[in-house]
C-alpha cells in the first residue's frame, strides 16, 4: 500500500510538474506580441512609398478590436460562440451536441468555443480528429482564459484565423474579398466574412456564390434572432451587396491578387530575395521591410508608354501581316491551284482548302475552345478537359509567335539603381517571364557601340575616319563568305565613322570589326555587358562577321549596364534593385548597397572598364544618333526632332536641352526593335519583339520607329524637374577638333559641305587638311596669311636655317589639274610618291586616323626637322 501510494504520488507529481512547466511557458507562447504571427514583407520604393507586400500561405495584417465595427463582432459571436462572454473557455452543451452528432453521423459542428479554436490553432493540429487532441485543446483553453481577458482572446481570434486562399485575419480577408479595410465593412459583408471561419473553401463567394449567399443569410437571421440588427437593416445590406457583386472575378491566391504598383519590379525583387534569404529567412511570414531602388514615378511612366508602344506594335503587325496574307491568297493560291490542276499534283492541289483549314483552326483555338472548356468545367465532363487543354496549348504557342511583347529597364548611371522594370505586356500567373532581365534577345545594331569602343582604343580609327559604305563580301575564319546588307538596301558611299554609327550602317561597322579583329571586339563587348566566364563568352560571342550586327543573345538589363558605363565615365555600373532589408523590429539584416560600395571601393582603378577618355568619345558619337541619326525623329525638321522633347526650363525659367545619347537596333530580319539611350542621369533599354522566333515585325516597326518614340517619351517624363546635367569631360587626354564633314580632315576655307567638332583621343586627332574641297580663292587667302606669318620672323639666325621644302610630285599634279572638274587623285600614285622621297620619316602615327582606300598622303619633312601641314597653300 505504501509503495502504491509513493508511486501514485510520483506519477501525480511528474504530471503536475510537466503541467506547471508547460503552463509557465505559456507566457511566451500565448502573448500575442511575442508570439510573432506571420506577417507579410513590405516592399518600399526609393521615396519610402509602399509598392506591395509579399505573403504566401499566410497574408495577414493586424487590426485592433477597438477599430472594428460592432456588427462584425456581433456576426462573429452570433455565428461562432453566442455565449463567449459568459463561459470559462468551453461549452458543455456545445461539446455534447458535437459528440452526439458524430455518433449519429451528422455534422452539427465541432463544439469548440472561440477560446478553444484559438488554443487548438496555436498549440495543436486541428486536422487531427482525436479525443487526445480535444483534451489538449481544452487544457490550453483553460490556460488562455486564466491569462487573458475575453477581448484579448477575441482580438487574437480575429487576427489569426484563416479566412480565405492564403488570407488570414479579418483585415486581410476584408481587403481580399471586398477591396477595403475591415474598419469599413458593411453588415452583409460581416456575415459573409464570418462564414469563412468554418469553411474558407466551400463558402468562398468567388468560387461558390450561391452557397455563400445561403450561409450568409443564415448568419444575418441569427443576428436578428439575438437582437444584433433588424430585419430591415439586414435585408437592405444583403440586397446592396449582391446587386453590386462581380460574378466574373476569379478566386486566386492572395499573392497574385495583391495590390502591386509595380508587379514586374516586385517579381524581380522577390526572385532576388529568394537567392539572398534561401534557407535562412522566410520573407513570406517574417514581416521584413525591403527598401528598393524603384522610383514609382518612373515605373508609372514606363507602364504608360510601354502599353502605348505595345498597342501600336500589335495593331501595325496585325494590319501588315493580314494585308500580306490577303495579297498572298489572292495572288499565289490561285496560281498554285492552277498548276496543281494542270500537272495533276495532288499534294498541293488543296492549297486554298489548307488555307481555310488554318483559318478554321485559328478560330477554334481563340473562340470555340474557351467556351468548350467552360462547359467541361460547369458540367463536370472530365474526358473533355484534356482536349481543351490541348487547344489552349496551341493558342499559347500561336500567341508567342504572333503577339508582340516588350520590355523596358531603366537604371541610374552613377549608382546602378534600377528605377523601373517592365517585363512584358501584363504580369499574371501565365506571364511571368521578366524579359527585361531574363530575355535572351538579339540586340541588333544597338550592339555596335560596344566594339566601336574597342576601335577607338585601338587608335587605328577615330570618329572621323573615312570608310566606304558599298557592297562587299567578308570571309569568316572558316572561309565562308558573308555579304551584309544595309537597312532597305541603301548605300551611302564614303562616310565618316561617327556618321556610320549614327545612321546604323552595316558595311562600315563590319569594316570596323574587321580592322580591330574579333578578339578586341569580343573582349570589349563582354566586359561592358558583364560576362566574365570564358565558357559564357565562347557561347555568346560567335567569331563570325554577323557578330558585328548584334546576333548575340543578351538581356535589356545587360545592354543598359553597358551603355551606362559610357555615361558613367567608363566606370563599372552594377545594376541593383534592393538596397537593404530590415526585420520586423527595424534591425538591418541585409545591407546590399553597403556591401556593393565596399566592393567597388576595393576595386580601385580596376573599376574602370574603359578609360574616361574612351567613354567620352563614345558619348560624343552616340549623341549624334539623337541629333542627326536614327534617334533624331521621323525627319530632320527641328519641329519633329525627338531631341526637342528634352527641352526643359530651369528654376529661373531659362530654357535648356538635356544632353541625350543612344543607339537603335533592328536585326536584319526585323524580328526585334531596340533602343538603348542615356542622359547623364539615367540609361534606359527598350525592346519589342516575339517570345518565339519565326516572325518579323516588318520594315515599319524598327528600333527607330517603334522603340525610339517610347524611349523619347519615357526619358522626357523621368527628366521633368531635373537640373541641367552634361556628361563629364576628362581633364586630360582629349582634344576637340573641327573637321570637314565630308572628308573628316582639318577644315579649310573651301570646305562648303559643313563641319563638325568632335573629341579625339590625344594623338589621334587629324593632322591633314581636307583634300576634297579646294579653289583659287581659298589658296590666295591662305597664302596671304602664311606670308604674313613668315614675315614676322625676325630672328636672323633662324631665317638662315630655313629652306623651302621640295615640292612633291603629287602637289605638282594637283596644281596642274586644280581647275579640272575631277580633283580626285589615285592613292597608289601618292603612295609611290611618298616611297620615292628620302626623308626617312615614319608616317605611321600621322595617318592613324584614316582607313580603307581613303588613306591620306603624308608629306616629307625637310632635313631641318620642321614639319609643314600636308595641305599647305604656300606649296602651290
Amino acid at each position: 500500500m505504501a509503495a502504491l501510494t509513493v508511486a501514485a504520488a510520483v506519477v501525480i507529481g511528474i504530471a503536475l510538474g510537466l503541467s506547471l512547466a508547460e503552463t509557465s511557458n505559456i507566457k511566451n507562447q500565448e502573448n500575442f506580441i511575442d508570439f510573432a504571427p506571420a506577417l507579410p514583407t513590405k516592399i518600399m520604393d526609393i521615396n519610402g512609398n509602399l509598392v506591395t507586400e509579399f505573403s504566401a500561405d499566410e497574408k495577414r495584417e493586424m487590426i485592433s478590436l477597438n477599430d472594428l465595427p460592432r456588427h462584425l463582432i456581433y456576426a462573429v459571436l452570433a455565428r461562432e460562440d453566442p455565449d463567449f462572454y459568459n463561459h470559462k473557455g468551453f461549452s458543455v452543451r456545445g461539446i455534447a451536441r458535437a459528440a452526439f452528432g458524430r455518433l449519429i453521423g451528422k455534422n452539427w459542428g465541432g463544439g469548440s468555443t472561440i477560446t478553444q479554436q484559438v488554443a487548438g490553432t496555436l498549440y495543436t493540429d486541428r486536422s487531427e480528429y482525436t479525443i487526445t487532441r480535444k483534451i489538449r485543446e481544452l487544457w490550453w483553453a483553460f490556460q488562455m482564459e486564466r491569462r487573458y481577458t475575453k477581448n484579448e482572446i477575441l482580438e487574437i481570434y480575429l487576427n489569426y484565423m484563416i479566412m480565405g486562399p492564403g488570407v488570414y485575419g479579418v483585415e486581410t480577408a476584408s481587403q481580399y474579398f471586398f477591396g477595403h479595410s475591415a474598419r469599413e465593412i458593411s453588415l452583409a459583408e460581416s456575415a459573409l466574412l464570418v462564414i469563412q471561419l468554418s469553411s474558407p473553401t466551400r463558402y468562398n463567394p468567388l468560387n461558390n456564390p450561391n452557397d455563400a449567399m445561403d450561409r450568409q443569410q443564415a448568419v444575418l437571421d441569427r443576428m436578428i434572432e439575438f437582437g444584433y440588427t433588424t430585419r430591415e437593416e439586414a435585408d437592405a445590406s444583403f440586397s446592396e451587396y449582391w446587386d453590386n457583386y462581380d460574378y466574373t472575378r476569379a478566386s486566386i491566391a492572395a499573392y497574385y491578387n495583391r495590390e502591386d504598383k509595380a508587379p514586374w519590379f516586385s517579381e524581380y525583387v522577390r526572385r532576388e530575395l529568394d537567392g539572398m534569404m534561401y534557407g535562412t529567412m522566410d520573407y513570406y511570414r517574417d514581416g521584413y521591410t525591403v527598401y528598393t531602388t524603384l522610383n514609382l514615378k518612373h515605373q508609372e511612366a514606363a507602364a504608360k508608354f510601354m502599353a502605348q508602344g505595345l498597342a501600336k506594335a500589335n495593331a501595325e503587325y496585325t494590319r501588315s501581316s493580314g494585308s500580306s496574307n490577303v495579297q498572298a491568297e489572292r495572288t499565289y493560291i490561285p496560281i498554285v491551284d492552277l498548276l496543281a490542276l494542270y500537272f495533276n499534283i495532288e499534294d498541293i492541289h488543296d492549297a486554298s482548302s489548307t488555307q481555310s483549314e488554318s483559318k478554321a483552326m485559328a478560330r477554334y483555338t481563340k473562340v470555340i475552345n474557351p467556351v468548350i472548356d467552360l462547359a467541361a468545367l460547369a458540367f463536370g465532363i472530365s474526358d473533355l478537359k484534356p482536349l481543351t487543354n490541348t487547344g489552349f496549348a496551341a493558342l499559347k504557342t500561336n500567341t508567342e509567335q504572333n503577339v508582340v511583347e516588350g520590355a523596358l529597364v531603366s537604371i541610374e548611371n552613377e549608382t546602378g539603381y534600377i528605377t523601373a522594370i517592365i517585363g512584358g505586356s501584363k504580369y499574371d500567373e501565365s506571364n511571368q517571364l521578366i524579359r527585361a532581365t531574363q530575355g535572351n534577345l538579339q540586340p541588333g545594331s544597338s550592339f555596335k557601340p560596344l566594339y566601336y569602343s574597342a576601335a577607338i582604343d585601338s587608335r587605328k580609327l577615330t570618329p572621323t575616319s573615312l570608310i566606304n559604305d558599298v557592297p562587299i563580301v567578308f570571309h569568316n575564319e572558316d572561309g565562308t563568305p558573308y555579304l551584309p546588307l544595309n537597312f532597305r538596301g541603301e548605300w551611302k558611299g564614303s562616310v565618316l565613322l561617327y556618321d556610320a554609327l549614327a545612321q546604323s550602317m552595316n558595311v562600315p561597322s563590319l569594316k570596323v570589326l574587321d580592322t580591330i579583329g574579333f578578339d578586341a571586339a569580343i573582349n570589349r563587348a563582354s566586359a561592358l555587358l558583364g560576362y566574365t566566364s570564358p565558357d559564357d563568352i565562347r557561347r555568346i560571342f560567335p567569331r563570325v562577321y554577323p557578330l558585328g550586327l548584334g546576333i548575340i543573345s543578351t538581356s535589356p538589363l545587360r545592354m543598359a549596364k553597358a551603355f551606362a558605363t559610357f555615361a558613367n565615365q567608363g566606370r563599372e555600373v552594377t545594376p541593383m534593385a534592393i538596397r537593404s532589408v530590415e526585420d520586423r523590429s527595424g534591425k538591418v539584416v541585409l545591407d546590399i548597397e553597403r556591401d556593393l560600395r565596399l566592393r567597388q571601393r576595393r576595386l580601385g582603378n580596376d573599376i574602370q572598364i574603359i578609360s574616361p577618355q574612351n567613354a567620352y568619345v563614345m558619348v560624343s558619337m552616340l549623341k549624334k544618333t539623337v541629333e542627326q541619326g536614327t534617334l533624331a525623329g521621323p525627319s530632320l525638321n527641328p519641329a519633329d526632332n525627338w531631341s526637342y522633347k528634352f527641352s526643359f526650363k530651369d528654376e529661373n525659367g531659362k530654357n535648356f536641352r538635356m544632353p541625350m545619347a543612344g543607339k537603335t537596333g533592328t536585326p536584319q530580319n526585323w524580328s526585334d526593335a531596340w533602343t538603348v539611350g542615356f542622359s547623364a542621369y539615367y540609361t534606359t533599354a527598350i525592346w519589342f519583339g516575339f517570345d518565339k522566333p519565326g516572325n518579323s515585325l516588318g520594315v515599319n516597326l524598327t528600333g527607330s520607329t517603334l522603340a525610339g518614340p517610347v524611349w523619347a517619351d519615357f526619358m522626357r517624363e523621368v527628366h521633368q524637374g531635373l537640373a541641367f546635367k552634361d556628361f563629364v569631360r576628362p581633364t586630360s587626354g582629349i582634344i576637340d577638333v573641327t573637321v570637314c564633314a565630308k572628308s573628316g580632315l582639318l577644315k579649310t576655307a573651301a570646305c562648303n559641305q559643313g563641319d563638325v567638332t568632335l573629341p579625339f583621343l590625344e594623338g589621334t586627332q587629324p593632322s591633314l587638311y581636307c583634300n576634297i574641297h579646294g579653289n583659287t580663292g581659298s589658296v590666295e587667302v591662305n597664302l596671304e596669311r602664311l606670308r604674313s606669318d613668315t614675315l614676322t620672323i625676325d630672328d636672323a639666325d633662324l631665317l638662315k636655317t630655313l629652306t623651302m621644302p621640295t615640292l612633291p610630285a603629287e602637289y605638282q599634279e594637283r596644281t596642274s589639274n586644280r581647275n579640272s572638274a575631277n580633283t580626285n587623285r589615285n592613292s597608289s600614285a601618292r603612295t609611290n610618291s611618298r616611297n620615292s622621297t628620302a626623308s626617312g620619316r615614319n608616317s605611321t602615327s600621322r595617318n592613324s586616323n584614316t582607313t580603307d582606300s581613303q588613306t591620306m598622303p603624308t608629306d616629307p619633312v625637310p632635313n631641318n626637322g620642321l614639319e609643314l601641314p600636308a595641305y599647305n597653300p604656300l606649296l602651290d
